[in-house]
């Protein structure tokens, strides 16, 4: 899908955000045939902007369907990989999402939670625009900064 020049993506511009940076670099990196090469990275990006109409579209119950499960996957890697270009501290995250679209997201570092997240509704994960995407992704990796920070070495462990 190209975008006309005079017209903005569906999320807005893209920020200037370390986050939104690692998440793209994230997404390209499981690109191994080259099928998104020609996409710019607001189009990387744009199944992650969800309006406030297409919310209320959505069923309150509902199966997350794989792509949607991989998008939630790639958002808390790029927190993880940002975390540790920012602290030193190694992290990966672990979910366990049930088929009716809640669960638990946690990110561990170490011998150390450094986030944890229950979800529910995750069929209707999303952010209004690219702003808001960065936002939660830099308060994410923010919170687990701050966690690391407060017992390194757990983190290290």
């Amino acid at each position: 899908m190209s975008v006309a020049p005079d017209t903005l993506p569906r999320g807005g511009e893209l920020p200037a955000s370390d986050f939104i940076k690692q998440l793209i670099a994230v997404i390209r990196a499981e690109d191994s045939y080259g099928s998104w090469e020609d996409k710019s990275d607001a189009e990387l990006l744009e199944e992650y902007i969800v309006t406030a109409e297409e919310r209320r579209e959505m069923p309150i119950m509902g199966d997350p369907d794989p792509d949607l499960l991989w998008r939630v996957e790639k958002f808390y890697d790029a927190v993880a990989l940002l975390l540790e270009k920012r602290s030193g501290a190694r992290a990966a995250q672990m979910s366990k999402i049930h088929h009716e679209g809640f669960g638990r997201i946690v990110l561990l570092s170490g011998r150390l939670v450094v986030l944890s997240k229950h979800v529910r509704d995750i069929h209707r994960f999303g952010f209004e625009s690219y702003d808001k995407l960065a936002e939660a992704g830099e308060k994410a990796t923010q919170d687990a900064a701050d966690m690391v920070a407060r017992f390194p070495d757990a983190a290290q462990a």
